[in-house]
């Protein structure tokens, strides 16, 4: 019997409509291979933000009521009996997607494409409360030392990588097309790989200027400038190598695919909001391109990497960090992640 009971806060996405609401919540309880972490700190992510506005991918993917919020660190508190991988005390981080183990994909090597996942704060409850139980093997143990802001921002880290990764950038010209918070660490990851030129664009001046203090050469306002031209000037009618697509705007796919040159590779990350039209003769059957769909992490080959730039100082994760709110300021932080004058937004339990 857990020695953890009583209640916590919540937030939820109580029905099916948009917003969300703070509830009072019963302590999960471990199983024999779980882990019961008292959440430190919790970060908001672009997929939180469409669970909160309710488009159409939500609609398609929450069956509410749910605890939302996917990223997180935290102490673990109590562990179930066949647990060997993380004791009480430890300092967390997780991978949010739960595997099964038993799929042609998992079974092959490639559990980040497993047809049975289920991802906290989607499918099953999240961490945007007190505490959570998780799987003892989907933590991650981190250095005591580690910031918890740090620390909760690995798992969305972890897509920057991911995608950065799914091509060699080394000595190329890469167009990174969204600069929210995982665009602009996508940057830094692009920097640390060795990119030759970084092209970033996006339709926040605020944004922008990130980019280019996270590493971007050339920034663009798609909204105010001729993002094609530019590109392609600088270029020398030449064109990127590399587009790495964070936005999941439909113009956006379309502009990076447009200044593609014949035989680039794409790695695709952002989530559109419903399908799109798109000129697949175009952009990729004439041109030859190469493209990659960008799911999760890699377990837990992207962690390792992710270990590697953050140990080894390559990459500063709290330069992305720019507003600080409570659990309890949810509603505000949410309103500063929605307004676009933002880094990473980091919510804290106490």
């Amino acid at each position: 019997m857990s020695e953890h009971n009583g209640a916590m806060r919540a937030i939820v996405k109580p029905d099916r409509s948009p917003g969300l609401k703070m509830v009072e919540a019963p302590i999960p309880q471990p199983g024999p291979r779980d882990a019961l972490i008292r959440v430190t700190a919790t970060s908001i992510c672009g997929t939180d933000m469409h669970i909160f506005r309710w488009d159409p991918w939500a609609q398609s993917r929450i069956n509410p009521p749910v605890i939302v919020g996917h990223e997180f660190c935290g102490h673990v508190v109590e562990v179930g009996e066949k647990v060997t991988e993380v004791k009480v005390g430890d300092f967390v981080s997780a991978e949010s997607h739960i595997v099964c183990h038993a799929c042609r994909m998992c079974r092959t090597g490639r559990g980040h494409l497993c047809q049975n996942t289920q991802i906290i704060g989607v499918d099953r409850d999240g961490c945007w409360a007190d505490y959570i139980v998780m799987p003892a093997e989907n933590l991650w143990p981190n250095p005591p030392d580690m910031s918890p802001e740090v620390a909760s921002l690995q798992e969305n880290f972890g897509n920057a990588v991911h995608t950065a990764f799914a091509t060699d950038l080394t000595a190329r010209k890469v167009l990174v097309t969204g600069c929210g918070p995982v665009g602009l660490m996508t940057i830094m990851v692009a920097k640390a790989a060795g990119a030759r030129t970084i092209y970033a664009t996006d339709i926040s001046n605020y944004r922008l200027r990130m980019a280019r203090d996270m590493g971007a050469d050339v920034a663009i306002n798609v909204s105010e400038q001729d993002a094609f031209s530019i590109i392609w000037e600088d270029t020398g009618g030449d064109g990127v190598d590399v587009l790495l697509e964070m936005s999941g705007a439909p113009q956006a796919i379309d502009l990076g695919f447009r200044v593609l040159r014949p035989g680039g590779e794409a790695a695709l990350l952002g989530l559109a909001p419903s399908a799109i039209p798109f000129d697949v003769n175009n952009h990729v059957v004439f041109k030859g391109a190469t493209v990659y769909g960008i799911v999760g992490r890699e377990l837990w080959g992207t962690w390792y990497r992710m270990r590697g730039l953050l140990s080894s100082g390559l990459v500063d994760l709290t330069k992305v960090v720019t507003h600080r709110f409570s659990l309890d300021e949810y509603e505000k932080a949410l309103r500063v992640m929605h307004s676009g004058q933002s880094g990473k937004v980091v919510m804290f339990t106490e």
